[in-house]
């Protein structure tokens, strides 16, 4: 069973089906079967095992963040899987430059954010590299860890100073990162982060095998 103490990099505990059937037996935004169950799923394991990210708490992380691949940035052309570079900066204008900005359709605004070309290529790398990022000091990766955060951090810079500041979920909160005071955590204020993402794995794992 996962707690919001558990470790971001760690073996897969759930089946592939599993995690597509979760999402599938709820809202899932515009995805269809195939999408979830061909693409996204598979590349989440695709790029997590070889670096020692565990893939459920992964997918679980994707699910809160986009509301099950139902909110605005989950949506393509977006692809945002798990609200990288969302700040809640917004305006009614359309933006001068567009990089980094998107109008939403359903709140009728521009946004900030990062939009990606692809799930399995550019997103989920993206994400994946990212959590690397907050659960490895600079300097301890192995080279496809290494890798893997350079292509993340290649779509929205990360601080230098923030490497290996969450080992935990937990820690993905501001509330609960021990550099919190200096702006660090994937969620803010993310008091529950930890505790809601462990619920979402844990309902993940009772999804019956077929």
């Amino acid at each position: 069973m996962y707690t919001a103490d558990s470790p971001i990099l760690g073996p897969q505990t759930a089946a592939m089906d599993q995690m597509s059937r979760y999402i599938l037996s709820r809202p899932h935004g515009e995805y269809t079967e195939k999408d979830i169950a061909d693409v996204i799923i598979p590349a989440y394991l695709r790029v997590c095992i070889p670096v020692g990210v565990d893939p459920v708490l992964a997918v679980a992380q994707m699910i809160h963040e986009t509301g099950n691949l139902t909110s605005f940035w989950s949506q393509r052309p977006q692809r945002n899987p798990a609200g990288i570079g969302v700040t809640g900066q917004w305006q009614l204008h359309q933006p001068t430059d567009l990089r980094g900005w998107a109008y939403n359709t359903q709140r009728q605004r521009w946004e900030a954010g990062v939009s990606f070309a692809t799930w399995a290529d550019d997103a989920i790398p993206a994400h994946i590299g990212r959590l690397l990022a907050y659960a490895l000091p600079e300097g301890s990766e192995t080279p496809p860890q290494r890798e893997l955060i350079a292509k993340a951090l290649s779509y929205r810079p990360f601080p230098r100073a923030f490497r290996g500041s969450a080992q935990t979920i937990k820690q993905l909160g501001r509330a609960h990162n021990p550099l919190g005071a200096q702006g660090a955590g994937w969620a803010s204020p993310g008091h529950t982060y930890g505790e809601a993402i462990a619920r979402l794995a844990n309902q993940i794992l009772a999804v019956p095998l077929e």
